[in-house]
Protein backbone atom coordinates (compact mmCIF):
# COMPACT_ATOMS: atom_id res chain seq x y z
CA UNK A 1 0.00 0.00 0.00
CA UNK A 2 2.90 2.13 0.54
CA UNK A 3 4.17 2.28 -3.48
CA UNK A 4 4.44 4.79 -5.44
CA UNK A 5 6.69 7.70 -6.35
CA UNK A 6 7.86 10.83 -4.51
CA UNK A 7 4.48 12.65 -5.66
CA UNK A 8 2.44 9.75 -4.12
CA UNK A 9 4.35 9.91 -0.77
CA UNK A 10 3.83 14.01 -1.09
CA UNK A 11 0.08 13.27 -1.43
CA UNK A 12 0.00 10.90 1.06
CA UNK A 13 2.16 13.38 3.87
CA UNK A 14 0.20 15.98 3.12
CA UNK A 15 -2.91 13.90 3.94
CA UNK A 16 -1.63 13.16 7.30
CA UNK A 17 0.10 16.44 8.05
CA UNK A 18 -2.97 18.47 7.00
CA UNK A 19 -5.53 16.38 9.08
CA UNK A 20 -3.41 16.52 12.10
CA UNK A 21 -2.56 19.97 11.80
CA UNK A 22 -6.14 21.15 11.01
CA UNK A 23 -7.92 19.09 13.90
CA UNK A 24 -5.52 20.93 16.63
CA UNK A 25 -6.22 24.28 14.69
CA UNK A 26 -9.32 24.42 14.50
CA UNK A 27 -9.93 23.68 18.46
CA UNK A 28 -6.83 25.77 19.58
CA UNK A 29 -6.53 29.57 20.78
CA UNK A 30 -3.31 30.57 18.88
CA UNK A 31 -0.92 32.97 20.26
CA UNK A 32 -0.09 34.72 17.06
CA UNK A 33 -2.30 36.57 14.75
CA UNK A 34 -4.60 34.55 12.34
CA UNK A 35 -3.03 35.75 9.61
CA UNK A 36 0.65 34.71 10.99
CA UNK A 37 -0.33 31.32 12.23
CA UNK A 38 -1.72 30.21 9.22
CA UNK A 39 1.32 31.17 6.82
CA UNK A 40 3.12 29.51 9.96
CA UNK A 41 1.15 26.44 9.20
CA UNK A 42 1.39 26.78 6.17
CA UNK A 43 5.01 26.97 6.14
CA UNK A 44 5.88 24.65 8.28
CA UNK A 45 3.50 21.67 6.67
CA UNK A 46 5.21 22.32 3.16
CA UNK A 47 8.54 21.94 4.81
CA UNK A 48 7.41 18.57 6.73
CA UNK A 49 5.35 16.84 3.34
CA UNK A 50 8.73 17.63 1.04
CA UNK A 51 11.09 15.98 4.15
CA UNK A 52 9.22 13.29 4.61
CA UNK A 53 8.51 12.36 1.28
CA UNK A 54 12.41 13.10 0.23
CA UNK A 55 12.89 10.67 3.06
CA UNK A 56 10.64 7.95 1.74
CA UNK A 57 12.15 8.20 -1.91
CA UNK A 58 15.60 8.16 -0.32
CA UNK A 59 15.40 5.21 2.64
CA UNK A 60 11.80 3.89 2.34
CA UNK A 61 12.34 0.68 4.48
CA UNK A 62 13.31 2.68 7.08
CA UNK A 63 10.76 5.63 6.36
CA UNK A 64 8.32 2.87 6.74
CA UNK A 65 9.28 1.95 10.03
CA UNK A 66 9.99 4.81 11.37
CA UNK A 67 8.41 7.56 9.48
CA UNK A 68 4.41 7.31 11.53
CA UNK A 69 5.95 7.63 14.99
CA UNK A 70 8.76 10.28 14.24
CA UNK A 71 5.43 12.62 12.41
CA UNK A 72 4.17 12.48 16.27
CA UNK A 73 7.06 14.63 17.87
CA UNK A 74 7.23 16.69 14.82
CA UNK A 75 3.97 18.20 14.24
CA UNK A 76 3.64 18.17 17.59
CA UNK A 77 6.31 20.45 19.14
CA UNK A 78 5.38 22.71 16.14
CA UNK A 79 1.75 23.09 17.36
CA UNK A 80 2.60 22.82 21.03
CA UNK A 81 4.90 25.89 19.90
CA UNK A 82 2.38 27.82 18.13
CA UNK A 83 -0.66 27.28 20.72
CA UNK A 84 -1.87 29.73 23.34
CA UNK A 85 -2.36 27.85 25.38
CA UNK A 86 -1.27 25.38 28.60
CA UNK A 87 0.82 21.74 27.81
CA UNK A 88 -2.18 19.98 28.53
CA UNK A 89 -4.94 21.16 26.73
CA UNK A 90 -2.35 21.47 23.70
CA UNK A 91 -1.43 17.98 24.46
CA UNK A 92 -5.23 17.02 24.34
CA UNK A 93 -5.69 18.33 20.79
CA UNK A 94 -2.39 16.58 19.64
CA UNK A 95 -3.68 13.13 20.81
CA UNK A 96 -7.53 13.82 18.97
CA UNK A 97 -5.15 14.72 15.90
CA UNK A 98 -2.73 11.82 15.78
CA UNK A 99 -6.40 9.73 16.82
CA UNK A 100 -8.24 10.77 13.87
CA UNK A 101 -5.21 10.15 11.55
CA UNK A 102 -5.14 6.42 12.66
CA UNK A 103 -8.16 5.97 12.23
CA UNK A 104 -8.25 7.77 8.58
CA UNK A 105 -4.91 5.21 7.46
CA UNK A 106 -6.72 2.60 9.34
CA UNK A 107 -9.84 2.75 7.22
CA UNK A 108 -8.49 4.31 4.00
CA UNK A 109 -6.52 0.97 3.98
CA UNK A 110 -8.52 -1.65 5.20
CA UNK A 111 -11.10 -0.38 2.88
CA UNK A 112 -9.02 -0.23 -0.07
CA UNK A 113 -8.07 -3.78 0.39
CA UNK A 114 -11.65 -5.32 1.20
CA UNK A 115 -13.67 -3.42 -1.54
CA UNK A 116 -11.23 -1.90 -4.33
CA UNK A 117 -8.40 -4.57 -4.47
CA UNK A 118 -5.90 -3.06 -2.04
CA UNK A 119 -5.96 0.11 -5.01
CA UNK A 120 -3.02 2.54 -4.06
CA UNK A 121 -5.35 5.56 -5.39
CA UNK A 122 -8.27 3.81 -3.81
CA UNK A 123 -6.83 4.34 -0.28
CA UNK A 124 -5.84 8.14 -1.04
CA UNK A 125 -9.22 8.59 -2.43
CA UNK A 126 -11.00 7.30 1.10
CA UNK A 127 -8.43 9.10 3.19
CA UNK A 128 -9.48 12.52 1.26
CA UNK A 129 -13.24 11.73 2.04
CA UNK A 130 -12.37 10.76 5.38
CA UNK A 131 -10.52 13.81 6.10
CA UNK A 132 -13.09 16.25 4.81
CA UNK A 133 -15.73 14.12 6.98
CA UNK A 134 -13.77 14.59 10.04
CA UNK A 135 -13.07 18.28 10.09
CA UNK A 136 -16.44 19.38 8.62
CA UNK A 137 -17.74 17.02 11.78
CA UNK A 138 -15.31 19.10 14.26
CA UNK A 139 -16.22 21.97 12.81
CA UNK A 140 -19.68 21.67 12.52
CA UNK A 141 -20.42 19.87 16.32
CA UNK A 142 -17.40 19.99 18.45
CA UNK A 143 -15.84 23.25 18.29
CA UNK A 144 -18.05 26.35 19.46
CA UNK A 145 -18.39 23.37 22.94
CA UNK A 146 -14.70 22.86 22.84
CA UNK A 147 -13.62 26.49 22.68
CA UNK A 148 -16.18 27.30 25.30
CA UNK A 149 -14.90 25.22 27.78
CA UNK A 150 -11.26 25.46 26.79
CA UNK A 151 -10.59 27.41 30.36
CA UNK A 152 -12.28 25.33 32.57
CA UNK A 153 -10.15 22.47 30.74
CA UNK A 154 -6.96 24.77 31.13
CA UNK A 155 -7.68 25.17 34.99
CA UNK A 156 -8.28 21.32 35.43
CA UNK A 157 -6.04 19.09 33.04
CA UNK A 158 -2.75 18.30 34.99
CA UNK A 159 0.00 15.37 34.66
CA UNK A 160 -2.42 12.64 34.80
CA UNK A 161 -3.89 13.92 32.04
CA UNK A 162 -1.27 14.29 29.99
CA UNK A 163 -0.25 10.72 30.58
CA UNK A 164 -3.46 8.91 29.94
CA UNK A 165 -3.46 10.87 26.45
CA UNK A 166 0.22 9.84 25.68
CA UNK A 167 -1.14 6.29 25.83
CA UNK A 168 -3.80 7.49 23.62
CA UNK A 169 -1.62 8.46 21.39
CA UNK A 170 0.91 5.17 21.71
CA UNK A 171 -2.04 2.98 21.13
CA UNK A 172 -3.26 4.37 18.25
CA UNK A 173 -0.39 5.13 16.51
CA UNK A 174 1.10 1.87 17.55
CA UNK A 175 -2.05 0.34 15.27
CA UNK A 176 -2.18 2.28 12.35
CA UNK A 177 1.35 3.18 11.48
CA UNK A 178 3.42 0.51 13.79
CA UNK A 179 4.95 -1.03 10.21
CA UNK A 180 4.06 -4.79 10.63
CA UNK A 181 2.62 -7.23 8.01
CA UNK A 182 -1.23 -6.49 9.14
CA UNK A 183 -2.15 -9.72 7.66
CA UNK A 184 -5.75 -8.99 6.12
CA UNK A 185 -8.65 -11.02 7.86
CA UNK A 186 -11.38 -10.76 9.58
CA UNK A 187 -9.88 -10.89 13.57
CA UNK A 188 -7.06 -7.92 12.62
CA UNK A 189 -9.84 -6.01 11.54
CA UNK A 190 -12.37 -6.85 14.49
CA UNK A 191 -9.09 -6.29 17.23
CA UNK A 192 -8.14 -3.29 15.62
CA UNK A 193 -11.46 -1.69 15.68
CA UNK A 194 -11.58 -2.75 19.20
CA UNK A 195 -8.40 -1.03 19.97
CA UNK A 196 -8.91 1.95 18.24
CA UNK A 197 -12.50 2.05 20.45
CA UNK A 198 -10.48 1.90 23.66
CA UNK A 199 -8.34 4.80 22.77
CA UNK A 200 -11.07 6.93 21.61
CA UNK A 201 -13.03 6.37 24.91
CA UNK A 202 -9.94 7.18 27.24
CA UNK A 203 -10.21 10.83 25.35
CA UNK A 204 -13.62 11.08 25.47
CA UNK A 205 -13.74 10.54 29.02
CA UNK A 206 -10.98 12.47 29.87
CA UNK A 207 -12.43 15.07 28.30
CA UNK A 208 -15.98 14.50 30.14
CA UNK A 209 -14.04 13.91 33.59
CA UNK A 210 -12.11 17.13 33.69
CA UNK A 211 -14.93 19.10 32.06
CA UNK A 212 -17.42 18.21 34.21
CA UNK A 213 -14.81 18.56 37.42
CA UNK A 214 -14.04 22.07 35.83
CA UNK A 215 -17.62 23.23 36.25
CA UNK A 216 -18.05 22.40 39.52
CA UNK A 217 -15.57 24.07 40.76
CA UNK A 218 -17.02 27.22 39.05
CA UNK A 219 -20.55 26.29 40.89
CA UNK A 220 -18.42 26.54 44.06
CA UNK A 221 -17.11 29.56 43.26
CA UNK A 222 -20.13 30.85 42.74
CA UNK A 223 -21.54 29.47 45.84
CA UNK A 224 -18.92 30.89 47.63
CA UNK A 225 -19.70 34.45 46.46
CA UNK A 226 -22.84 34.36 46.49
CA UNK A 227 -22.28 33.21 50.03
CA UNK A 228 -19.54 36.31 50.87
CA UNK A 229 -22.35 38.84 49.01
CA UNK A 230 -25.17 37.65 51.83
CA UNK A 231 -22.74 38.04 54.42
CA UNK A 232 -21.77 41.55 53.21
CA UNK A 233 -25.47 41.92 52.97
CA UNK A 234 -26.36 40.95 56.14
CA UNK A 235 -23.45 43.03 57.94
CA UNK A 236 -24.45 46.07 56.04
CA UNK A 237 -28.33 45.91 57.08
CA UNK A 238 -26.89 45.55 60.79
CA UNK A 239 -24.86 48.65 60.38
CA UNK A 240 -28.25 50.13 59.09
CA UNK A 241 -30.17 49.18 62.09
CA UNK A 242 -27.70 50.68 64.24
CA UNK A 243 -27.61 53.54 62.39
CA UNK A 244 -31.68 53.75 62.50
CA UNK A 245 -31.48 53.12 66.28
CA UNK A 246 -29.05 56.05 66.42
CA UNK A 247 -31.34 58.28 64.81
CA UNK A 248 -34.16 57.26 66.88
CA UNK A 249 -32.05 57.89 69.73
CA UNK A 250 -30.61 61.67 68.41
CA UNK A 251 -34.52 62.21 67.55
CA UNK A 252 -35.60 61.35 70.91
CA UNK A 253 -32.73 63.99 73.01
CA UNK A 254 -33.01 66.38 70.18
CA UNK A 255 -36.22 67.63 72.08
CA UNK A 256 -34.14 68.02 75.41
CA UNK A 257 -31.69 70.36 73.00
CA UNK A 258 -33.90 72.53 71.84
CA UNK A 259 -36.08 73.06 75.68
CA UNK A 260 -32.56 74.16 76.46
CA UNK A 261 -31.75 76.25 74.01
CA UNK A 262 -34.52 77.87 73.85
CA UNK A 263 -34.75 78.47 77.64
CA UNK A 264 -31.50 80.41 77.23
CA UNK A 265 -32.91 82.43 74.59
CA UNK A 266 -35.83 83.92 77.00
CA UNK A 267 -32.97 84.55 79.72
CA UNK A 268 -30.92 86.40 77.17
CA UNK A 269 -28.01 84.08 78.54
CA UNK A 270 -26.17 83.98 75.19
CA UNK A 271 -22.92 82.91 76.24
CA UNK A 272 -24.15 79.86 77.90
CA UNK A 273 -26.00 79.33 74.84
CA UNK A 274 -23.03 79.63 72.60
CA UNK A 275 -21.17 77.32 74.95
CA UNK A 276 -23.57 74.46 74.56
CA UNK A 277 -24.15 75.05 70.59
CA UNK A 278 -20.22 74.61 70.59
CA UNK A 279 -20.34 70.95 72.57
CA UNK A 280 -22.99 69.93 71.06
CA UNK A 281 -21.18 70.70 67.58
CA UNK A 282 -18.05 68.70 68.87
CA UNK A 283 -20.36 65.98 70.15
CA UNK A 284 -21.92 65.56 66.84
CA UNK A 285 -18.47 65.52 64.96
CA UNK A 286 -17.01 63.17 67.31
CA UNK A 287 -19.42 60.67 66.93
CA UNK A 288 -19.51 60.83 63.10
CA UNK A 289 -18.33 58.11 61.86
CA UNK A 290 -15.07 57.88 59.71
CA UNK A 291 -15.17 56.96 56.14
CA UNK A 292 -12.22 54.82 54.63
CA UNK A 293 -12.46 55.85 51.48
CA UNK A 294 -14.23 57.91 48.88
CA UNK A 295 -15.08 54.58 46.57
CA UNK A 296 -18.93 53.73 48.09
CA UNK A 297 -17.75 49.99 47.27
CA UNK A 298 -15.03 49.55 49.37
CA UNK A 299 -16.04 52.14 52.02
CA UNK A 300 -19.09 49.39 52.62
CA UNK A 301 -17.08 46.19 52.57
CA UNK A 302 -14.27 47.64 54.82
CA UNK A 303 -16.41 49.17 57.66
CA UNK A 304 -18.72 45.77 57.63
CA UNK A 305 -15.81 44.08 58.04
CA UNK A 306 -13.91 46.43 59.89
CA UNK A 307 -16.45 46.25 62.61
CA UNK A 308 -16.29 42.65 62.45
CA UNK A 309 -13.02 42.28 63.20
CA UNK A 310 -13.18 45.16 66.14
CA UNK A 311 -16.13 43.18 68.04
CA UNK A 312 -13.48 39.90 67.84
CA UNK A 313 -11.16 42.48 69.45
CA UNK A 314 -8.68 42.07 66.32
CA UNK A 315 -6.87 44.79 65.99
CA UNK A 316 -6.68 46.47 62.14
CA UNK A 317 -5.66 49.14 60.26
CA UNK A 318 -6.62 50.23 56.65
CA UNK A 319 -4.84 52.77 54.56
CA UNK A 320 -6.89 53.15 51.58
CA UNK A 321 -6.37 55.20 48.20
CA UNK A 322 -8.74 54.60 45.82
CA UNK A 323 -10.85 56.43 43.91
CA UNK A 324 -14.80 56.80 43.71
CA UNK A 325 -15.22 55.06 40.47
CA UNK A 326 -12.90 52.30 38.69
CA UNK A 327 -13.59 50.13 36.06
CA UNK A 328 -13.68 46.82 38.23
CA UNK A 329 -17.35 45.37 38.66
CA UNK A 330 -18.78 45.91 42.17
CA UNK A 331 -19.37 42.49 42.76
CA UNK A 332 -15.46 41.73 41.42
CA UNK A 333 -14.47 44.32 44.21
CA UNK A 334 -16.54 42.31 47.01
CA UNK A 335 -15.21 38.72 45.50
CA UNK A 336 -11.66 40.00 45.92
CA UNK A 337 -11.81 42.12 49.17
CA UNK A 338 -14.46 40.32 51.04
CA UNK A 339 -12.70 37.29 50.80
CA UNK A 340 -9.13 38.42 51.62
CA UNK A 341 -10.81 40.09 54.91
CA UNK A 342 -12.94 37.58 55.60
CA UNK A 343 -10.17 34.99 55.77
CA UNK A 344 -7.44 37.50 57.35
CA UNK A 345 -10.04 37.68 60.17
CA UNK A 346 -10.57 33.65 60.59
CA UNK A 347 -6.74 33.89 59.97
CA UNK A 348 -6.57 35.45 63.37
CA UNK A 349 -8.97 33.77 65.25
CA UNK A 350 -7.22 30.64 64.48
CA UNK A 351 -3.95 31.73 65.57
CA UNK A 352 -4.53 31.45 68.94
CA UNK A 353 -2.27 34.24 69.64
CA UNK A 354 -2.88 36.90 72.12
CA UNK A 355 -1.50 39.91 70.03
CA UNK A 356 -4.14 39.88 66.76
CA UNK A 357 -3.92 42.30 63.74
CA UNK A 358 -4.76 43.17 60.23
CA UNK A 359 -3.10 45.83 58.08
CA UNK A 360 -4.76 46.44 54.86
CA UNK A 361 -2.95 48.57 52.07
CA UNK A 362 -4.89 49.30 48.95
CA UNK A 363 -3.17 52.03 46.63
CA UNK A 364 -4.60 52.98 43.26
CA UNK A 365 -1.72 53.94 40.97
CA UNK A 366 -2.61 54.44 36.81
CA UNK A 367 -4.40 52.07 35.54
CA UNK A 368 -3.54 49.15 38.60
CA UNK A 369 -5.06 48.71 42.00
CA UNK A 370 -2.85 47.30 44.39
CA UNK A 371 -4.14 45.36 47.51
CA UNK A 372 -2.04 44.02 50.42
CA UNK A 373 -3.67 42.28 53.22
CA UNK A 374 -1.25 41.05 56.64
CA UNK A 375 -2.72 39.17 59.42
CA UNK A 376 -1.81 37.01 62.50
CA UNK A 377 -1.65 33.40 61.38
CA UNK A 378 -0.43 29.93 62.86
CA UNK A 379 2.91 28.79 62.16
CA UNK A 380 1.89 25.62 60.14
CA UNK A 381 0.39 27.21 56.80
CA UNK A 382 0.31 25.27 53.74
CA UNK A 383 0.86 25.81 50.22
CA UNK A 384 -0.34 23.84 47.63
CA UNK A 385 1.07 25.20 43.84
CA UNK A 386 1.24 28.87 45.59
CA UNK A 387 -2.13 28.51 46.91
CA UNK A 388 -2.68 28.18 50.81
CA UNK A 389 -4.75 25.16 51.96
CA UNK A 390 -7.56 25.17 54.22
CA UNK A 391 -8.80 21.55 55.82
CA UNK A 392 -12.14 22.94 56.08
CA UNK A 393 -12.94 25.01 52.92
CA UNK A 394 -10.51 24.27 50.64
CA UNK A 395 -9.16 27.52 49.83
CA UNK A 396 -12.32 27.95 47.98
CA UNK A 397 -12.16 31.79 49.09
CA UNK A 398 -8.67 31.93 47.63
CA UNK A 399 -9.94 30.28 44.40
CA UNK A 400 -12.39 33.05 44.23
CA UNK A 401 -9.84 35.86 44.27
CA UNK A 402 -7.79 33.77 42.42
CA UNK A 403 -10.50 33.53 39.64
CA UNK A 404 -11.60 37.04 39.99
CA UNK A 405 -8.22 38.77 39.29
CA UNK A 406 -7.65 36.42 36.53
CA UNK A 407 -10.69 38.20 34.75
CA UNK A 408 -8.46 41.48 34.57
CA UNK A 409 -5.33 39.95 33.83
CA UNK A 410 -3.95 40.48 37.77
CA UNK A 411 -1.49 38.59 39.56
CA UNK A 412 -1.78 37.41 43.39
CA UNK A 413 0.42 36.29 45.81
CA UNK A 414 0.38 34.13 49.13
CA UNK A 415 2.61 33.99 51.32
CA UNK A 416 3.85 33.78 55.25
CA UNK A 417 6.13 36.57 56.84
CA UNK A 418 7.36 36.63 60.50
CA UNK A 419 4.29 35.04 61.44
CA UNK A 420 2.08 36.91 59.49
CA UNK A 421 -0.10 35.78 55.99
CA UNK A 422 0.56 37.94 53.37
CA UNK A 423 -1.90 38.22 50.34
CA UNK A 424 -0.87 40.93 47.53
CA UNK A 425 -3.48 40.99 44.44
CA UNK A 426 -2.87 43.17 41.71
CA UNK A 427 -5.54 44.09 39.26
CA UNK A 428 -5.41 46.02 35.89
CA UNK A 429 -8.32 48.38 35.31
CA UNK A 430 -9.54 47.97 31.71
CA UNK A 431 -9.53 50.39 30.16
CA UNK A 432 -12.59 49.20 28.01
CA UNK A 433 -15.08 47.86 31.03
CA UNK A 434 -17.40 46.57 28.59
CA UNK A 435 -14.56 43.35 27.75
CA UNK A 436 -15.13 42.21 31.64
CA UNK A 437 -16.73 38.88 31.23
Amino acid sequence: MLGGSFWVAFIRNGIGAGLIMAVFLLLDRPRFSLKKTACCYALFGLAVVVSFSIWYVIDQQNYIRFAGILAIPVIGIFCLFMSGETIYLSLYKMALGFYMLAVTVFCGIDASRMWFGASMWADIALRIVMCFVILVFITRKIRKSFLEGADILEEEMDLFSMAALLVSIVIAAMVALWPSDRTFSPFNISRTMYLFAMAGLIQYMMFRMYLHQGREHRYQIEKELMEMNEQLLRRQLEMMKETEEESIRIRHDIRHHFLLIEEYIKNGENDKLLSYVRQYREDLENRKRERICSNETVNSILSAYGRYAQEEKIHISMNVKISEHVAVRDIDLVAILANIVENAIHGCLHSGKSRQEICILIDEKGNKIAIQCKNTCTQDVQFHKGLPKSAKEGSVGVRSIVKVVSYYNGETDFFTEDGMFVARVLINIPQNPSIIP
